[in-house]
């Protein structure tokens, strides 16, 4: 454990480096003309979601925009990195700056759903587009979202349907939740609620965390007393770590309660190992030993960082891609021609077959139920998973028909 974290301390020590670097350089130095494709990543680098989004998303834009060839139509493309520390107003105060000094095209988020909800507010002044990347509420296709706005990955509607779903119908079918206290957390819980719902089963309470909650024992001693079958954890990073590690000192699953993991990444399994984390059941976005594309993919990447991508790091790759791909098919940077091209044209690579962006702004593609091996099955350092069933695209994201995102035409 010690290696794996002394690693990526490594690893975003040198990302907050080059952070350092575009800052000290004058605005004008950074764009003397209007002739580069700008694109801003602004990540959680050192906090609690930093191992799964952070440096790593950082260098996941970087190698698409190498993969695609340094070059739009002859313009270059210039990556820039920031630390947002899951603050709406330091997102706000960078975006602002990177748009308004900087020229950036595109920003594309790592992680924390308030910050991006600013950001896609800001984007519609702007005229920019915004990927919301690792963000999951689903107000980003709801009433938080904007022409030039597209959530990637997935959303707290995807993760419910997949493991909310599945838990309930093997007899989980009473829940309380701990969760994570922001729109994130919200969005989860009361996604997951509704399925537990209509599953038939009950919620008994909640309870909710301050981010990056170092002590969850009040927290976990009112699930305990709630006789909850089910321990619902609307968290995540390392506040999901926490948690489940102080459920298993407190001894509430050897007490015969369940822990649901409602959003798990293969960083947060590593980082509680498989003795702890076997077994769990989780939805998923991306898993890098799912194929040949993928294990292409991660093999590249794991040159460069050391660790196999989380989903938001695999699909930051992705929608990186894809919107050059835009720029350069529309040539032009302008938001409404290049939301328009990716809207219009499918997603088909290692992350995603036959992903669709909708009118909404949601990339709809397939998600997979997920479980951690046992250390029996593990054949190495990063064999930590397996893919139980595909779930459909279709199935997995709200229909566009009950989406209440006010510009998308219904009937």
């Amino acid at each position: 454990m010690r290696t794996f974290y002394s690693r990526f301390a490594d690893f975003a020590a040198t990302a907050l480096a080059t952070v350092a670097l575009y800052s000290a350089i004058p605005a004008s130095a950074q764009n003397a003309t209007d002739g580069k494709v700008k694109i801003g990543a602004l990540v959680d680098m050192t906090g609690v979601y930093s191992l799964h989004g952070g440096p790593g998303v950082v260098e996941a834009v970087k190698m698409a925009a190498e993969d695609f060839g340094g070059l739009v139509n002859g313009r270059p493309i210039e990556v820039l990195s920031a630390d947002y520390q899951n603050k709406v107003d330091i997102t706000s105060g960078l975006a602002r700056r990177w748009f308004d000094a900087d020229k950036v095209d595109m920003i594309i988020e790592s992680t924390d759903s308030a910050s991006a909800l600013a950001l896609f507010r800001l984007g519609e002044e702007k005229k920019r587009v915004i990927i919301g990347a690792g963000s999951a509420t689903t107000a980003l296709t709801n009433n938080g979202c904007m022409p030039y706005g597209i959530h990637y990955v997935y959303d707290t509607y995807a993760l419910a349907t997949g493991t909310g779903s599945a838990i309930v119908k093997q007899g989980g079918k009473n829940w309380f939740f701990i969760t994570a206290d922001y729109a994130f957390g919200h969005a989860l819980e009361a996604d997951t609620s509704r399925v537990v719902l209509a599953e038939g089963g009950k919620v008994l309470g909640n309870v909710r965390a301050p981010l990056a909650t170092t002590d969850f024992s009040s927290f976990l001693l009112q699930a305990q007393s709630s006789k909850a079958q089910v321990i619902g954890l609307a968290n995540a990073g390392g506040d999901f770590v926490n948690s489940v590690k102080q459920a298993s000192e407190f001894g509430i699953t050897q007490a015969g309660q369940s822990l649901a993991a409602m959003l798990v990444f293969i960083t947060d399994v590593k980082a509680l190992g498989l003795p702890v984390a076997q077994g769990m059941k989780f939805t998923t976005g991306f898993y890098w030993d799912r194929d040949d594309e993928s294990r292409a993919f991660a093999k590249k990447y794991f040159g460069r960082t050391k660790a196999q991508p989380s989903m938001v790091q695999a699909g930051a790759y992705s929608a990186t891609m894809h919107y050059l791909k835009a720029v350069q098919a529309v040539d032009s940077e302008d938001a409404e021609k290049v939301s328009g091209w990716m809207k219009a044209n499918p997603v088909n690579d290692f992350f995603a077959k036959n992903g669709v962006i909708r009118p909404d702004g949601r990339m709809v593609h397939d998600m997979y139920l997920a479980e951690a091996k046992t250390p029996a099955e593990s054949k190495n350092e990063w064999d930590l998973m397996k893919i139980l069933r595909i779930i459909p695209g279709e199935q997995a994201f709200k229909p566009l028909a009950e989406s209440a995102c006010p510009f998308v035409k219904k009937g």
